[in-house]
């Protein structure tokens, strides 16, 4: 069973996250961020992980605690549920266009967590969101999760449509990433061994 479960507390955040990473993609999201709830929704609908997030934060001051903390969460459970790695194919990527936006993703779940971050946004805010923080989610998730993770937009315009594509991309390629390979089920996919640690 490679499921996940994490709870975080701070004084910022409280934070319960739960991933299974052989679901279908149903989820139950709540973290009092309209906009990162629908975006955590795709990720879950389109990585076929099953998700359940509840989040309370210091949404009186800003988002960004809130955003980043559940990031965190939610990589911790996934990167629990990976366990050593074994049988995973490690690799994933995607194009994922939205209307007139097309963004490249590509994650290596090597669990060496790096993000390099090419997405520009037009506009400052979503709603009530500051886009700056869709940096920040990456960031946190990919870091809590050991992924080395790019995401580049390639062209687009609508900042709605920039910030999906980011999401869904991140979770088709995620859903390569973390599939089981039958032919190397007892392997961990490193000539070292191990995932992890230096090159």
């Amino acid at each position: 069973m490679r499921q996940g479960s994490v709870e975080r507390q701070t004084k910022e955040t409280r934070i319960s996250a739960r991933v299974d990473l052989d679901g279908t993609g149903q989820y139950n999201v709540a973290t009092g961020i309209g906009f990162l709830d629908h975006m955590l929704e795709q990720l879950s609908r389109h990585s076929l992980i099953d998700l359940e997030v509840t989040a309370e934060g210091d949404l009186h001051i800003d988002f960004h605690h809130t955003t980043e903390d559940v990031g965190i969460a939610i990589g911790e459970a996934v990167s629990q549920a990976l366990g050593d790695r074994r049988g995973i194919n490690r690799f994933g990527s995607a194009l994922s266009a939205m209307d007139e936006t097309l963004s490249r993703i590509t994650l290596d779940a090597s669990n060496r967590p790096y993000l390099v971050w090419r997405v520009g946004m037009p506009k400052a805010k979503l709603g009530d969101m500051d886009t700056e923080l869709f940096r920040e989610w990456f960031q946190a998730f990919a870091q809590a999760a050991g992924l080395t993770l790019h995401v580049e937009t390639l062209y687009g315009e609508n900042t709605h449509h920039l910030a999906e594509s980011c999401f869904k991309g991140l979770a088709r390629a995620l859903r390569q990433a973390v599939a089981l390979d039958p032919r190397r089920a007892d392997e961990v996919p490193s000539t070292k061994g191990v995932l992890g640690g230096s090159l």
